[in-house]
């Protein structure tokens, strides 16, 4: 049980790396290209890998029965990638990440909503917890509220879908199916937009441009691995070590200021989570 516990913490802390790889990647790549290229070159990268693996573990991964989801949800994903990415370039990364920790909270609405699941008094408090962690980084009526976090916190909702929309397919799809059609779906829809404002990265962008393909497959590998290892509610809040995180790379490479409202609101919404 112990090893297992620390396999799903390694896991756990290699998928918070890959998101802190992308976000890093992201930024310095919007300073050549648009957010849609960049999320071209990750899906392509993701759907070359995902096609080798498979080849090497067979066709038959590729059949499913829910191909109408498959697009809905990532029709979904792309416009909360997208978003994600507008507020990485916009706005300091601690706050990106403090409004996507965010998904969770709509996540529990969105099942009880639309997969029928209760909402207990424990999940009411945990939801109200996290709206004051939104009002407390968007502070409305006291600060000017950036567009950007505006978007970003549409983003999280969009992600929290998706999420409900993957527990919907759990049980009939496996992981590398979905990843499959997720980038299946995803690199035309990319490409479509991107290709208005297509410029050539410079030779020093292509290693970033690498990073943002490994980092957005290894994330979803970790995360699944994790899962498979230790139940959700226990390792789950090992993702909030992105926050810290991300708080000293943007403060040390970027000269961002880490504010006390977003910190407070931050820690309001991680303790909704954990509970």
């Amino acid at each position: 049980m112990r090893q297992s516990l620390t396999g799903a913490v390694m896991w756990m802390l290699g998928a918070t790396s890959s998101l802190i790889a992308m976000a890093l990647a992201g930024r310095a790549l919007a300073a050549e290209i648009s957010i849609f290229q960049i999320m071209f070159f990750r899906n392509g990268i993701c759907l070359a890998i995902v096609c080798v693996l498979v080849m090497r573990y067979g066709g038959d991964l590729l059949r499913t029965r829910r191909l109408g989801l498959h697009g809905f949800r990532n029709v979904v994903h792309f416009g909360a990638q997208a978003g994600w990415y507008y507020g990485l370039v916009r706005l300091p990364l601690s706050e990106v990440f403090a409004i996507e920790f965010t998904a969770p909270i709509w996540t529990a609405i969105l099942a009880a909503l639309f997969l029928g699941e209760r909402l207990t008094t424990r999940r009411t408090f945990a939801i109200l917890l996290g709206f004051a962690g939104i009002l407390t980084i968007l502070r409305p009526g006291i600060a000017e509220i950036e567009p950007a976090a505006l978007v970003v916190l549409a983003s999280a909702v969009g992600f929290a879908s998706m999420f409900v929309i993957t527990r919907s397919m759990a049980s009939s799809e496996k992981p590398l199916t979905i990843l499959f059609y997720m980038n299946l779906v995803q690199l035309p829809l990319s490409l479509t937009l991107a290709l208005p404002d297509w410029v050539l990265p410079s030779a020093q962008l292509w290693p970033w441009v690498a990073v943002t393909g490994l980092a957005g497959l290894s994330t979803h590998y970790c995360f699944a691995r994790a899962f498979a290892l230790a139940d959700a509610g226990l390792i789950a809040p090992i993702d909030f070590v992105r926050l810290p995180a991300i708080a000293v790379i943007g403060s040390f490479f970027y000269g961002e200021p880490t504010g006390i409202f977003v910190l407070a609101g931050a820690a309001a919404i991680f303790a909704g989570c954990l509970l």
